[in-house]
């Protein structure tokens, strides 16, 4: 047993940790549905400094505003064996809203069979169906395109349209309509598979956030507290039951009780961490850090998923994307624009079109290729100069690749050991290198191959898998969707941290209600499903 600091502030009934995407939903639906008093505990500021929060609130601004950023804890993980030693770094919020204030605003929820796959992993009849996933989807949208059976229009969470799209994206839709693919209108809708621009998490073209969104309708309810600038450093547990939380903040430890539970929101890499420096984990491991073991539960930090991509990049013969347009007299006249009328380039995220396809030919897609309408590297990649062109990012949906995550330390301000393992499965590359060859078949289609000056990586002399596997590894990046750190599973699994309802195994009044707990990463962008997964977990509690 831990002892509690000297300092033990007031009690609640239920305690979240952290204050990303997750922590707002639950918070949103405890205070207001269930009426008990929660308190939030963010790491970072409840906002950015001025000008970072002005430009993440428009939607092109989201990468200026992450880059180099305090509001974003950047994770290198060891270098990758199976990379050349690579080491692509992955960002995670440290910020009120967290993914929701800093991401690209995709709103993706994947493809119904990942939930029924979920179920059916869990022994069937788990609550994780697609069937059980869909109301918690529906009852948080306010979508400003579709009503229909897939999407609601009365919640909290606004979901439009891009807000314009360049004269490459066009082209991009059409060239993929011509190899045989459908247009598809709605990613989210009965099926995924097709062509077509995402939806944003955007509400009269600027960024919305989970505080807009969620926790704007519970501030001024007094059952209602959160705290920024707190790091949560262990859970407290008496028995088998956590009873509370330690956090420190300016220097000073204090410990809060909880009543009911302690709902865990860190995120992938946080709460895994968490958790282990509490004495709950792998005793191995945590042995190594000097940490004793109060529960032991082997399955904490693995399953490492992250969704990876690789790009095909080609320079064009004109200026038919965004490519300069965030300098000079390009950003003042785009500013000015968007400030007076609402409109121009400001209000693309910069990645408006994709396709959803599988190179071996299922209706079920296994790679998401990306058009960005400009050269887009990671910084590693320095032989290709900026310049007007388009980028093909062919993402893979389902990575077979698992990592880990572990303690470096003792010490909770030291970030964790993260080995994301990329491309250690075969299929994985195969089907990498698969989207590649997909991704110049639509560059020698028209429209857009009217617009192709020339391809600058892997460049038109690398034809062979084998080349095309080291421009693979050379370039792979990640897609910052990192989950499954403390994943679900039946009874009797035992790598499983949590049951079907996100308890954790063998305690009691604790639950992981992140993107952690998912057992497989969704087939798109994680912040959709991680919101619904929370909203699903506090239909769980009592």
């Amino acid at each position: 047993m831990r002892v509690w600091p000297s300092h033990v502030a007031d009690s609640f009934d239920y305690i979240i940790v952290g204050g990303g995407s997750a922590a707002c939903v639950a918070a949103w639906r405890l205070v207001k549905e269930k009426q008990v008093r929660v308190l939030m505990l963010e790491r970072g500021p409840a906002r950015a400094w001025a000008l970072s929060s002005f430009l993440l609130s428009m939607p092109a601004g989201w990468m200026k505003g992450i880059q180099g950023s305090p509001i974003v804890e950047m994770h290198q993980p060891v270098p990758q064996k199976h990379l050349n030693n690579r080491a692509p770094a992955v960002g995670q919020a440290a910020i009120l809203g967290g993914g929701t204030s800093v991401n690209a605003m995709v709103y993706t929820r994947g493809q119904h069979e990942d939930y029924d796959h979920w179920d059916a992993f869990l022994g069937g009849n788990s609550g994780w169906s697609f069937a059980d996933m869909l109301p918690h989807f529906r009852n948080m949208e306010c979508n400003h395109q579709f009503n229909d059976q897939w999407h609601g229009i009365g919640g909290p969470l606004h979901v439009s349209g891009t807000g314009t799209t360049c004269q490459l994206t066009e082209d991009y839709v059409l060239a993929v309509q011509g190899l045989g693919f459908p247009l598809n209108p709605d990613f989210n809708g009965a099926r995924q598979r097709g062509v077509g621009t995402m939806q944003y998490t955007t509400r009269q073209r600027r960024r919305w956030n989970g505080v807009d969104a969620f926790l704007s309708e519970i501030s001024n309810d007094r059952r209602f507290s959160v705290r920024t600038g707190c790091t949560v450093s262990r859970v407290m547990l008496e028995g088998q039951r956590c009873v509370g939380v330690v956090y420190v903040k300016d220097g000073a430890e204090t410990a809060v009780r909880c009543d009911g539970e302690v709902l865990m929101a860190a995120g992938t890499y946080n709460t895994p961490k968490i958790l282990m420096l509490s004495g709950i984990g792998p005793s191995a491991h945590l042995g190594q850090s000097g940490i004793k073991t109060l529960h032991e539960l082997n399955g904490i930090g693995e399953n490492l998923q992250d969704h990876h991509e690789v790009p095909v990049v080609a320079a064009t013969n004109g200026h038919y994307g965004y490519f300069g347009e965030d300098k000079g007299w390009r950003a003042v006249r785009n500013g000015l624009q968007y400030l007076l009328f609402g409109t121009g380039p400001v209000t693309s995220t910069g990645v408006e079109g994709c396709t959803y396809m599988d190179p071996d030919g299922s209706d079920r897609p296994s790679i998401k290729l990306y058009c960005v309408p400009t050269v887009y590297l990671d910084g590693d990649i320095t032989d290709v100069k900026s310049q007007d062109g388009v980028t093909l990012n062919a993402c893979l949906l389902r990575p077979k690749s698992r990592g880990t995550v572990r303690l470096r330390s003792g010490n909770v301000f030291d970030k964790p050991v993260v080995d994301n393992n990329y491309l250690a499965e075969p299929d994985d590359l195969r089907l990498e290198i698969a989207g590649l060859r997909f991704a110049r078949e639509v560059l020698q289609q028209k429209p857009l191959s009217g617009r192709i000056a020339a391809e600058l990586i892997p460049g038109k002399d690398v034809t062979d898998d084998a080349g095309l596997a080291n421009h693979c590894r050379r370039t792979v990046k990640t897609n910052w969707h990192p989950v499954g750190t403390c994943r679900m599973g039946a009874d009797g699994d035992e790598m499983a941290v949590l049951d079907g309802k996100l308890r954790v195994r063998g305690l009691d009044g604790l639950r992981v209600i992140d993107a952690s707990a998912m057992p497989f990463v969704p087939s798109g962008n994680t912040n959709a499903p991680t919101m619904a997964l929370a909203s699903r977990a506090i239909s769980f509690l009592p």
